[in-house]
């Protein structure tokens, strides 16, 4: 074997199925530390229904974290993505592919609609500086929408890995009971327009509570994925 031949075997050995199957696999965690450290850099908008002064106000006042937290919670979607799809791996190998599947569309979806949460959240920063006040509120109102309506998608994230891996003996019954419990969460969650009320979409409940509890869950399904076992070829 000639020195580069071994240099080759080497690396391939060292960066191979083992070594990107233990890093998406713990995605997770990355996705779930960039949205929250993304988050608190960005700080808390406005709600619906803000006025134009408040928003211009708020966005030309923070821009600048703004737009440092953009690529980091741009990281944290990526990496869910990632994660989502090495749950897909691991439930093909027990014969388990369609809700896989399931978990895979549903982090399509939940990555396109944060992806455009985000784009809106920068782009504010720019109107703030033109004083376009109208458009301003009017996007501000099309992204709460759009949060809540990413209820319904985030809701089957949860929902795809939670059955699959209750049917494949990696959770137990109370553990996929309280994944389900947020399933239904999740489902209301997409009702949450009674503006003015603890039912709005900027209230506790939609805009804390259940993100809270989904990145809770991304932890504890991540912590069950590092312990199943794998053959698989698919990294």
């Amino acid at each position: 074997m000639t020195a580069t031949t071994a240099a080759m075997a080497a690396s391939t050995e060292k960066y191979g199925r083992i070594f990107f199957e233990h890093l998406w696999r713990g995605a997770g965690i990355q996705a779930v530390a960039f949205i929250v450290i993304g988050a608190l850099v960005a700080g808390f908008g406005p709600g619906i229904g803000a006025s134009a002064e408040t928003l211009t106000g708020f966005y030309g006042a923070n821009g600048v974290r703004i737009l440092i937290a953009t690529p980091i919670l741009g990281l944290g979607i990526l990496n869910l993505v990632w994660f989502t799809q090495s749950i897909r791996v691991a439930l093909a190998e027990v014969g388990l592919d369609g809700w896989g599947a399931a978990a895979t569309a549903a982090s399509a979806m939940t990555g396109a609609i944060a992806f455009v949460l985000i784009a809106i959240q920068a782009a504010q920063v720019t109107i703030a500086g033109t004083g376009d006040g109208a458009f301003a509120t009017g996007l501000n109102t099309v992204a709460w929408t759009a949060v809540v309506l990413s209820s319904f998608p985030r809701a089957m994230l949860v929902m795809g890995p939670s059955f699959g891996f209750w049917r494949a003996g990696y959770i137990s019954n109370k553990q996929f009971l309280l994944a389900v419990g947020l399933v239904f969460a999740g489902v209301f969650g997409g009702t949450t327009l009674a503006i003015g009320t603890v039912w709005a979409p900027d209230a506790a409940f939609s805009r804390f509570i259940l993100p809270a509890l989904e990145l809770v869950w991304v932890v504890a399904i991540g912590r069950v994925l590092s312990r199943v076992p794998s053959t698989s070829t698919g990294f």
